[in-house]
């Protein structure tokens, strides 16, 4: 089940011209909350924050390994770009109530086999695991691409060995699709499909 995502911020849409007539994609919220977590839109100053994340071994274990500084620079620019020409990218997860960020989520494309995608993904640290906030913040994220972005599919890309990750998929209603060369990794293509 998708959890309700509490609040949205403003959603104006996004209206080309001539195109009145038809259902429209909504822009996003540089910040909403669930029941218990609060996202942020990545910001640059959030450099440090996915040094951390790119230095934590088990984080990173199944995200293609550790990143040196000059890899999470790129990483941070490219989905800075993302926000200003897409309108929607990743966010910084914290508990509400505030504290340290506990992880990261996000909705971006993705070029898969010549056809362009909507990716959903998360990273939490490992004491937030098991409790259900994966779970909760990718069904957040499902809810904005379907309703937002007026999506009738989103994909998911992870290890074929992460059970855990696959499992949270699953719950948000993804099922696996294919294996595939991702990065030049193998990895396990979800997808959710909605009528």
């Amino acid at each position: 089940m998708v959890p309700d995502v509490r609040e949205l911020g403003e959603h104006p849409a996004m209206l080309p011209s001539g195109a009145h007539d038809r259902p429209q994609p909504m822009a996003f919220p540089d910040s909403f909350t669930t029941a218990r977590l609060q996202a942020d839109r990545l910001t640059a100053d959030h450099l440090d924050e996915l040094r951390r994340m790119h230095t934590d071994p088990v984080v990173m274990s199944h995200l293609g390994g550790l990143r040196a500084p000059d890899q999470t620079r790129a990483y941070l620019d490219r989905n800075l770009r993302h926000w200003e020409e897409h309108g929607f990218g990743l966010w910084i997860v914290r508990e509400i109530g505030g504290g340290e960020p506990i992880g990261r989520a996000l909705l971006r494309t993705l070029r898969l086999d010549g056809v362009d995608e909507v990716e959903v993904g998360y990273a939490l640290y490992q004491p937030y695991w098991g409790r259900g906030l994966a779970t909760e913040i990718t069904g957040a994220c499902l809810t904005f691409a379907r309703q937002n972005l007026r999506k009738t599919t989103v994909v998911a890309v992870t290890s074929p060995t992460n059970f855990a990750s696959q499992r949270v998929l699953q719950k948000s209603g993804l099922v696996y699709e294919r294996d595939i060369d991702h990065e030049g990794s193998l990895a396990a293509l979800f997808r959710v499909r909605w009528i």
